[in-house]
């Protein structure tokens, strides 16, 4: 970490060698070809990793279990006929078995696998953060992504060693994941200039994205050719393989990097030295209760996250129950909305950049513009649904727009933790993880009861509460959320 004397000495020498530099600090300004944004590149493979290495098992589990006991999502409300969903299952499970071995396991012991990687990380995020304000991200992520890609190649030796084994090994990898897309955001605290924090933090969360695209295409495909170990083996690999990214190139502060230029080190410093913060041991809580602009994120991120969390895990299952599709096209139908989700993400936060850097708005009106594009128009075309059902390609059209419109939100509130309280950005971050882990607790089981009730009507309420939760997350984040840096987040 930098001292204060330090970044003096800095500031003496830019002033001493102003002519020499400028115009290299001006190219460190304008140029995307930095140190800054191969980090966020870095951290958008990490992302990528962690996110295929939490989906794996959902896509395995199919190929892991016998015949007799298949995944049923679809459950009493499939219009398709018995007869040829259950060939369909065979034939898909026949071959799955001729390349992998396969395990005895009944619904009730499927469905507690699936859940162990969230049993500790509900209780995670908050600790995490703190640790990584203190000690940095490079150790805190390094450490989880390593732990996470070790542990999901022992994946396939421990299912064949019993299912307690599997299930304390996903409840470990939980707690890694949560190291790796919870403390990531502290590492912005020291290298994000404040007119390039939009694009910097889209680039690196748009990997959700692609991992998730990647997994549901190719995953399904390996297990059914290679064996389903593979998918475990391919992308645990590929975790370790960004951890040799990044314990050489990752620093947490660009004061130490070996390999970045003088010219975009003085412009990180010079842009950062007036809100520049180092964090504390001490957390000043009563103020962080009392702070409205704090819980508007908080209530977003719980509002977001609901309707979050039930289009990812039912999409395939509604694409298959009420499109009609059949379960190798629901598979690749439930990646494409994440294509330009993946594109949309990174443009936000380029656009919001834009419109900071040239002064034509706010920052708070950035901030507060693309969260309500990022939910009003996600919550129409989501409630639309359920009205255009008897349309395939208008369904298809409007699960690809919604995904790629909410892409704004990640330039919007999700980044506002940075603008209020930089110097407790990590600990913040996982406070709001809390709110969105208790959000994908409860959301799935509410949907899984509505539709229980009636598999008709059930979707149209599913859709519509999601949509009223949303946008009451909306209201209340229009109405209380800031841009400038809360007082007991100053030095």
């Amino acid at each position: 970490m930098s001292t204060v004397a330090e970044m003096r000495a800095t500031e003496e020498d830019i002033s001493n060698d102003n002519d020499l530099h400028t115009s290299e600090v001006q190219t460190s300004r304008k140029g995307i070809c930095s140190v800054r944004h191969g980090l966020s590149i870095i951290l958008l493979l990490c992302n990528f990793a962690i996110v295929t290495q939490e989906m794996n098992m959902s896509i395995a589990i199919p190929a892991m279990v016998k015949p007799t006991a298949p995944l049923n999502h679809s459950n009493a409300y499939t219009e398709r006929s018995p007869t040829d969903s259950q060939e369909y299952w065979n034939e898909t499970l026949k071959g799955f078995k001729a390349v992998a071995p396969v395990y005895d396991w009944s619904p009730e012991i499927q469905g507690i696998i699936l859940s162990s990687l969230n049993y500790a990380s509900f209780l995670a995020p908050i600790p995490t953060g703190y640790v990584a304000g203190i000690f940095g991200a490079k150790r805190v992520v390094g450490a989880g992504l390593f732990i996470s890609s070790v542990l999901t190649l022992f994946i396939p030796l421990a299912a064949d060693a019993g299912v307690t084994l599997l299930i304390v090994i996903r409840v470990a990898q939980g707690i890694a994941q949560v190291m790796v897309t919870t403390g990531q955001y502290s590492v912005w605290v020291k290298w994000a200039p404040p007119t390039e924090r939009s694009q910097l933090t889209s680039i690196a969360t748009s990997g959700i994205m692609l991992g998730s695209f990647v997994i549901f295409v190719v995953g399904g495909l390996l297990c059914q050719t290679i064996g389903w170990p593979y998918i475990f083996y391919i992308f645990g690999g590929i975790g370790c393989v960004c951890c040799l990214l990044w314990y050489p190139l990752i620093y947490d502060d660009p004061m130490n990097h070996p390999f970045i230029s003088t010219g975009e080190k003085e412009y990180i410093l010079c842009t950062l030295a007036q809100k520049s913060c180092s964090p504390s041991w001490s957390l000043p809580v009563k103020a962080m209760i009392k702070s409205l602009p704090l819980w508007a994120i908080l209530v977003y991120s719980f509002c977001q996250y609901w309707t979050f969390y039930v289009v990812t895990v039912y999409r395939p299952t509604y694409i298959n129950s009420v499109l009609q599709a059949n379960l190798r096209d629901s598979g690749i139908l439930s990646a494409l909305p994440l294509i330009p989700g993946f594109i949309c993400t990174i443009l936000g936060g380029l656009l919001a950049d834009y419109l900071l850097s040239r002064k034509i708005l706010k920052l708070i009106t950035i901030r507060k513009l693309f969260t309500a594009i990022g939910v009003l128009l996600p919550s129409l075309l989501n409630m639309s649904l359920y009205w255009v059902r008897s349309s395939t390609s208008t369904s298809v059209a409007f699960l690809i727009m919604s995904p790629a419109i909410n892409s704004f939100c990640f330039s919007g509130a999700f980044v506002n933790i940075l603008d209020i309280a930089p110097r407790y950005t990590s600990f913040l971050r996982g406070l709001s993880q809390v709110f969105t882990h208790t959000a994908g607790a409860i959301s799935p089981t509410t949907t899984g009861f509505f539709i229980n009730q009636d598999s008709d009507l059930g979707w149209r309420n599913v859709f519509l509460l999601s949509a009223g939760i949303n946008v009451l997350g909306l209201i209340v984040y229009l109405i209380f959320s800031q841009a400038e840096v809360q007082d007991w987040a100053k030095e």
